[in-house]
């Protein structure tokens, strides 16, 4: 069963995809990142990309997020973060699209940017890497950003080496098979 934890729309339970394509990041995980987060919430534009059951965009926004966007690819999984946000009544500050998250970066390159992302693809396709690249190239995250990664090996740049030199890592921790890295990227980093 997952919930939102703290917030406006506490104790609310949510809708999650049938099946094993999407796999929810555990309570215990979403507890601890944000906690890890609790003072760069509020007043943030967040950015919930490979979404799936929308849950950490939701849980931002109820903790005081100025806004909230989520991207996923599946029909269905669109639908199941529509259902939470109306079982939320976030709706006022959330925004929904369904399209391929290197798709949806291409199209708002440079007119968007954010404070804080959750980024937590289907671990088999190693996307993460790729996609803090095409976020940093689209200049959607700023030297201020708070990025939180979900992934199933502990080094989320063992794809692209080169792209650990443009990031500082603020915390790692393990949690069952998911591995949690949250990192900004670094000053001299050019945005």
């Amino acid at each position: 069963m997952m919930r939102i934890i703290t917030g406006k729309a506490r104790g609310i339970r949510l809708d999650t995809l049938a099946g094993d394509n999407t796999r929810p990041t555990s309570e215990r995980a979403k507890e601890a990142v944000f906690s890890m987060l609790q003072f760069d919430i509020e007043g943030r534009r967040v950015l919930d990309i490979y979404a799936g059951s929308g849950q950490m965009g939701l849980e931002a926004v109820s903790r005081g997020a100025q806004s909230a966007t989520f991207i996923d690819s599946s029909k269905d999984a669109v639908s199941v973060i529509k259902r939470n946000i109306e079982k939320t009544r976030l709706s006022d500050c959330c925004r929904v699209l369904c399209a391929k998250a290197e798709d949806y970066i291409k199209a708002v390159s440079g007119r968007e940017c954010f404070d804080v992302v959750f980024i937590d693809p289907p671990y088999a396709e190693r996307l993460v890497a790729p996609t803090l690249s095409a976020l940093l190239e689209a200049k959607m995250i700023k030297t201020t950003s708070v990025i939180v990664c979900e992934s199933e090996e502990a080094d989320i740049f063992q794809k692209m080496p080169e792209l650990k030199n443009k990031f500082e890592i603020l915390k790692t921790a393990k949690y069952g098979v998911a591995h949690v890295t949250v990192l900004t990227p670094k000053k001299e980093t050019e945005l």
